[in-house]
């Protein structure tokens, strides 16, 4: 997964995202389907963030971009801040 695919993948989760609040606003969804569902874009959108910081920095140290592959989830959100 390439630079862009990376961000277009970011994009579509973040509009998904915004589609997510609007139909809760609009009642079409409820509270707990959109917690449920904005629990898993957030896991989605670290992951490729990771992914994207992670192929950045491998560029910068003259290593192949390429090589890095997406970590999963709970090893992506068990970071320490």
């Amino acid at each position: 997964m390439d630079d862009k695919t990376v961000l277009s993948r970011i994009t579509d989760l973040v509009d998904e995202e915004h589609k997510l609040r609007a139909q809760v606003s609009a009642g079409e969804l409820s509270s707990d389907e959109e917690r449920q569902r904005l629990n898993q874009l957030e896991e989605a959108l670290d992951q490729c963030w990771d992914l994207l910081r992670r192929r950045r920095a491998a560029r910068a140290q003259g290593n192949d971009p390429d090589a890095e592959q997406p970590r999963d989830i709970p090893q992506v959100e068990g970071y320490l801040q």
